[in-house]
């Protein structure tokens, strides 16, 4: 499985960096340079405008980037990438996704944090074991994770994620056990 660790957004500077929407808890270690990461096949389209190195020839954005360079800068991350040179290069990379291998990522040593995709797919249920649907997603609200239920009837319901809601993760089990206050489902 693909997990996205950031979205490469507008250049910065003429001198092929971009800016990068960080999507992991961990972007020194995934952000490190000469770090090779994927990058989303279909995510972005071949650009429209070439790099001025190249007239006439459509930039197609590359299987795996490799990091040469990363920075925060005013709360942003900047990053450079090996063969990015120039703004035309960055600007051709606007929107990518950038993913790395679940396989590749260490399970954190919490018992009590669990990463995305360990998620995704459990079952739903209560204390006393009625079905409510399976986790469909994990969203990163400010306050707090929310748990998007995919419900047996097909609609969806957000759950905070926090303990008083939610108060066992089960993942040997596959399952996520839910203590809903009355009508947090029925929204």
């Amino acid at each position: 499985m693909q997990l996205v660790v950031g979205r490469i957004g507008k250049p910065h500077g003429v001198r092929g960096e971009v800016t990068v929407e960080v999507r992991t808890d961990e972007p020194e270690a995934r952000f490190a340079p000469g770090t090779v990461l994927r990058t989303e096949p279909g995510a972005t389209p071949p650009s429209a405008s070439p790099p001025a190195d190249a007239p006439g020839v459509l930039f197609r954005v590359p299987a795996e980037l490799t990091i040469e360079e990363a920075r925060f800068h005013q709360g942003r991350m900047l990053v450079a990438f090996e063969g990015i040179l120039d703004r035309d290069g960055a600007e051709a990379l606007r929107g990518t996704l950038l993913v790395v291998d679940s396989a590749d990522v260490e399970p954190p040593e919490d018992p009590e944090e669990f990463h995305d995709h360990q998620l995704v797919g459990l079952a739903v249920v209560t204390p006393a074991g009625e079905r409510l649907g399976e986790v469909a997603r994990i969203d990163h609200a400010p306050s707090s994770d929310l748990l998007v239920l995919r419900r047996p009837e097909g609609r969806t319901a957000l759950i905070p994620f926090v303990r008083a809601i939610v108060p066992e993760v089960d993942l040997a089990g596959g399952r996520v056990i839910v203590d809903p206050p009355a009508g947090l489902l029925d929204l």
